[in-house]
């Protein structure tokens, strides 16, 4: 059976899951067989297992740093949240309904049988799991029946690191304001402090650090630096969807959907030189983009109305009128056509009219598509002609289905099951499809950023990278940094009972 180790937080985006990331490298290296796991996930990001299973992003990425094939274990339960009060509860990759907060508040001690199930079940094929919490174990309104911090270190007889994130301020109180909580029991599990995301010399951190060991009884295991490293992120708290100033020779603009999910599709894109990347949510930062993307989202019909309410609608309209370029994922290719419907009350029922830059219409029902997809495109049009025939890879993730009217599918693809099908819509400068991940072949992005530049007059190499090698890179540049600011040895020591 493995041993296991917990990394939980003062709050949520402490960097927990980077830190187990880290981890999850660092013990591979060593040469053990390690798994990530976190009980119970609330992410919009979300993933594919090869079984056509959904799980967590960050568990994925986290199974990819260990060096492991993602598997829906890692992650038993996922919460999409639907609006601010609702989310779908996915139970061992399979959506299993959309509930109140309240509601599955009294329910989710249910599913303590599925989470130890998976989790017994990794851990018999492991020799350690690198456990992640969720926000924060003082919440002590949600500690009854807690199934994500210290109810699974418990389960799992888990010792616990609880890291603070120092960039925001005031770590020293969250840390010692955290621990002082929890009841004598839950405190005594945590065997150490992690001061996360520092930004200068750990010096002038000492007398802090020595007057916190003191005052908590706990000992300060590491002060991690701010890491740059580039890994998939999480949810919406990224710092992805900040400016970063850069300016490339392509202004590439996401619409920032209240209900944005999988915005890792476009992380490639960001990575290469010639593209400056932004997400924008208000009209004022619309631009004069050179190609806008309309991305995934957990509510298609509810983030349309915000599309169209918010004014972001009439601009997206006039740059395609204008000959300008447009591309939609997932959720987006659905608002791009003609209409979406919801006769089964999926997204609360009812029609609306879609941008109509597509001739496709989408209907909602209650069967969700999962599955891993290999395909190329056929017949794109406009500017993008010259993506005839280029290859990628990805995954579909959706509600519904969308009907095309008097043209070819945009693309062929391939499931896992063996299945051909046609997939995707074009018109002109516009286009749509399901795929997400379609960007991570550097053949894909490549194509999609030449077309780009060469409408523009340019004659500039795009620069698209080899994302496996390119994470491969970042998961080490990550394991160094952790070993360089952690005290791995008095780390093993918790690991192994002896601290």
């Amino acid at each position: 059976m493995a041993k296991a180790i917990m990394i939980q937080g003062t709050a949520s985006n402490a960097g927990k899951s980077l830190l187990c990331a880290g981890l999850c490298r660092v013990f591979r290296q060593d040469g053990y067989r390690v798994a990530p796991f976190k009980s119970q996930n609330m992410a919009l990001n979300s993933a594919i297992t090869a079984r056509g299973l959904e799980m967590g992003r960050a568990q994925a990425m986290q199974a990819e740093a260990a060096e492991v094939e993602p598997d829906v274990r890692m992650n038993p339960i996922l919460l999409k949240p639907t609006d601010d009060m609702g989310s779908q509860v996915i139970v061992n990759g399979v959506p299993r309904g959309t509930m109140r907060a309240g509601d599955y508040f009294r329910y989710k001690s249910q599913l303590v049988p599925d989470i130890l199930a998976a989790y017994e079940s990794l851990a018999a094929e492991h020799d350690i799991i690198v456990i992640e919490g969720a926000g924060s174990p003082a919440e002590i309104n949600l500690k009854q029946d807690d199934i994500v911090n210290m109810g699974m270190a418990k389960m799992a007889h888990a010792p616990v690191l609880l890291c603070g994130d120092i960039d925001r301020g005031g770590v020293f109180a969250s840390l010692y304001g955290t621990v002082k909580l929890l009841e004598q029991e839950e405190q005594d599990r945590i065997r150490g402090l992690i001061v996360n995301k520092f930004r200068g010399d750990p010096e002038i951190l000492r007398p802090g650090l020595a007057m916190l060991e003191e005052l908590t009884g706990k000992p300060v295991v590491g002060v991690v630096p701010m890491l740059e490293v580039d890994v998939d992120d999480e949810d919406s708290l990224s710092r992805r969807l900040e400016s970063t100033g850069r300016v490339g020779l392509l202004d590439v603009a996401v619409i920032r959907l209240p209900r944005l999910s999988n915005f890792t599709d476009f992380n490639p894109l960001e990575r290469m030189e010639a593209v400056s990347l932004r997400y924008v949510h208000r009209p004022e930062q619309f631009g004069a983009p050179d190609l806008v993307i309309l991305p995934g989202t957990k509510n298609t019909m509810g983030d349309l109305r915000w599309l169209r309410e918010s004014g972001l609608e009439t601009l997206i309209l006039r740059h395609a009128g204008a000959g300008g370029a447009v591309v939609g994922i997932c959720g987006g290719y659905q608002m791009l056509g003609r209409s979406v419907s919801d006769p089964e009350g999926v997204e609360g029922g009812g029609s609306l009219r879609g941008l109509g830059l597509l001739p496709a219409d989408t209907r909602f029902f209650g069967e969700k598509t999962r599955t891993r997809v290999t395909g190329r495109f056929q017949v794109p049009e406009g500017l993008f002609a010259a993506l005839a025939g280029v290859p990628f890879e990805g995954y579909e993730i959706h509600m519904g289905a969308t009907g095309l009217s008097g043209r070819p599918a945009l693309t062929e693809i391939t499931d896992q099951n063996g299945s051909t099908r046609g997939d995707g819509a074009c018109a002109g400068n516009v286009w749509g499809c399901y795929i997400h991940g379609i960007f991570d072949r550097a053949e894909c992005a490549d194509a999609l950023v030449s077309a780009l530049l060469k409408a523009k007059g340019l004659t500039a190499e795009a620069g698209a990278v080899d994302q496996r090698e390119y994470a491969r890179r970042q998961y080490d540049k990550l394991a160094d940094g952790l070993r360089a600011s952690l005290d791995m040895a008095r780390i093993y020591e918790i690991l192994n009972g002896r601290a």
